[in-house]
């Protein structure tokens, strides 16, 4: 059973860890190099990408860990973990609220508005770039923050088991 736990943590040091990592090539270099377009094709090119997000590989990445830190956290409330079993309580705790909470509260919204004009309106395009971009990208620091924490957090937790 030892092992099993140890390769669940590794999975969720893992999933936590690739999230971290897409959350930052956002906030690093994605949405700058979007900001280097008109505002209407920033608009339009983040629309895409918010609809290609929404597949499998990225899904998995961000809920599949969910369910993982779920998983660590409920072995961590039983007693399985020992002494680690805070580094894993508190992990799952910041990426829940910080990456999946963050996701479904404050980015999806701001994707959902700035999916509403029509895609031939340049200046109402344009014009929910400039009301999305600021919002959206400060909570994807948050996003990415979180979750670069949890990952130290589920480190921390396997060290110490």
């Amino acid at each position: 059973m030892d092992w099993l736990i140890d390769v669940l943590l590794v999975a969720t040091i893992v999933g936590t860890g690739v999230a971290a990592g897409v959350f930052t090539a956002f906030s690093a270099f994605v949405t700058q190099g979007l900001d280097r377009l008109p505002a209407a094709d920033a608009a339009r090119a983040m629309r895409e990408i918010n609809v290609t997000a929404v597949r499998p590989p990225f899904m998995l990445v961000l809920f599949g860990t969910a369910l993982l830190t779920v998983a660590v956290g409920a072995l961590a409330l039983t007693g399985t973990l020992g002494g680690a079993a805070w580094w894993a309580i508190g992990a799952a705790a910041v990426y829940l609220v910080g990456a999946i909470g963050v996701t479904g509260a404050a980015n999806v919204p701001r994707n959902n508005h700035l999916a509403a004009p029509p895609a031939a309106d340049a200046p109402a395009l344009a014009a929910a770039w400039q009301e999305f971009r600021p919002g959206w990208q400060a909570w994807n620091h948050v996003r990415a923050l979180t979750s670069a924490a949890a990952c130290v957090g589920f480190v921390l937790a396997l060290v110490w088991r």
